[in-house]
């Protein structure tokens, strides 16, 4: 029997009445015997139910199920209490850097402005004990740029390479774990090789970030809010460990939602709190206003790649952008049109359903696209089931209405006009083409089981220009 959200013969998620809340229950209590009592004991456990995120049992190894249920409120806190221990040799730099999509959450659900949000988040955590608050739009930065530039490369190598074109986006973990466990090489090595955002910040704030402040990225505690539970899974990933540090680039994700348990269990709103500017990577600079990149709902990789390639490989300036709705709002196609030709045609493709059609489509040959902004959850980003849930685990339509009018409110910044990022690809990158760039902004792909799904897929017919 098949669940909606898995394509093998059989699937846990089906179980979730059943036993689902028992095992995450009987998982997250298993700490309790080594946690201290303090000022943090009160603080609920976190229930993260398999059936919140795309990935089912089938898709996640034992340990993999354990150790996601371990990242939760109770791993900050114990930091926290390590930090006010007199041993400082068990000391860590704790760092926190915030998704974009998840400040439309808190500014929506406090009746915030995007930027008072931010900055009150960055005095929340700050009073709980955390060393510095980051933003990751200029992760996201980089990981649009190398986007960008790996399309561009594909689509000129499309007659040499079988798999070189489509490329699928490689920035919604969700999408990620259901390629390589269930889908085959045919389609992983089609995934973008540019890590995603998360993954980059944690490259930046274990590297970079590590090495202007003198320190050793094990001596830092890095942990992620970020809109959904996926993220979680892509924080384990071995291709994101260094064995040199014994230390992950991410150590901890936590969603919006659970941030905002932390608030109700210490009786602390978002308004009460002082307001303190976010920091940055860079010394004593602090972050200034908010600012996205272009998309309504997401990191926007459709449409700075578009363009981009329009410029780059056609000449042509785009300036705005027509999505074409096709099956439904969250499937939409866009195109560029050249001398009566069409030579370029994008897709984006949200929630599991969609993207079931879209590999459908790949099995039949019948696949047109050139690049697929690929993200599983339905709407995109700012609907992660990690944020704007009501209590039975539906999304809160209202409140998703309001996050969309303030994300799309908040000013554009194209990630070439980044001084920051241009800078840092010459003094840590050492240059836009070097080994360090691959090294940290890129990583592969690849299927997990090649037995598991049988796509016949006619690539070479499809992009194949004679």
């Amino acid at each position: 029997m098949k669940c909606e959200n898995c394509t093998k013969k059989e699937c846990s998620k089906k179980q979730k009445n059943d036993d689902t809340q028992s095992t995450s229950v009987d998982v997250l209590s298993s700490n309790d015997g080594f946690e201290e009592k303090n000022e943090f004991h009160t603080l609920a456990n976190a229930k993260i139910l398999l059936s919140d995120c795309l990935a089912c049992d089938n898709c996640m190894t034992s340990e993999e199920g354990a150790r996601v249920f371990q990242q939760n409120q109770k791993e900050l806190f114990h930091i926290l209490n390590l930090n006010k221990k007199c041993d400082t040799s068990k000391h860590k730099v704790l760092a926190v850097s915030i998704c974009p999509q998840s400040l439309p959450y808190f500014a929506a659900k406090f009746s915030l402005s995007v930027n008072d949000a931010a900055k009150r988040l960055c005095g929340f955590l700050k009073s709980l004990g955390v060393h510095y608050v980051f933003d990751t739009t200029i992760a996201a930065d980089f990981s649009i740029l190398e986007s960008q530039r790996e399309f561009v490369q594909r689509y000129q190598r499309r007659n040499q390479e079988e798999h070189a074109l489509p490329m699928f986006a490689s920035a919604c973990p969700g999408w990620i774990r259901y390629a390589e466990r269930v889908l085959t090489n045919l389609v992983t090595s089609h995934i973008c090789t540019a890590k995603s955002p998360q993954q980059i910040m944690g490259s930046l704030v274990k590297g970079y970030f590590a090495r202007q402040q003198n320190l050793s990225p094990d001596k830092i505690f890095h942990v992620i809010v970020a809109p959904c539970y996926d993220k979680k899974l892509e924080a384990l990933r071995e291709d994101f460990y260094t064995a040199l540090y014994n230390s992950q680039e991410v150590d901890c994700v936590l969603t919006s939602g659970e941030i905002v348990q932390i608030m109700e269990q210490k009786n602390v709103s978002m308004k009460d709190v002082a307001e303190i500017a976010v920091d940055s990577l860079f010394g004593e600079i602090k972050e200034g206003d908010v600012v996205r990149h272009e998309g309504k709902r997401s990191d926007g990789y459709l449409e700075h790649i578009f363009k981009h390639a329009a410029k780059e490989l056609f000449g042509m300036d785009v300036k705005e952008i027509t999505y074409k709705a096709l099956k439904n709002k969250d499937f939409q196609e866009v195109t560029l049109e050249k001398d009566g030709e069409t030579v370029l045609r994008f897709a984006a493709a949200y929630g599991f359903r969609n993207i079931q059609n879209m590999v459908l489509k790949l099995k039949k040959g019948k696949f047109l696209y050139h690049f697929v902004e690929v993200l599983a959850c339905p709407g995109g980003c700012l609907n992660g089931k990690g944020q704007a849930q009501t209590e039975d685990g539906k999304p809160d339509k209202a409140l998703l209405n309001q996050m969309e009018e303030v994300y799309a409110a908040i000013p554009v910044r194209l990630p070439e006009t980044n001084a920051h990022v241009q800078k840092m690809y010459q003094d840590w990158l050492e240059g836009m083409d070097s080994k360090k760039v691959q090294e940290t902004l890129h990583t592969k792909y690849s299927a997990v089981n090649q037995t598991a799904s049988n796509l016949d897929i006619k690539w070479n017919r499809m992009f194949h220009v004679s």
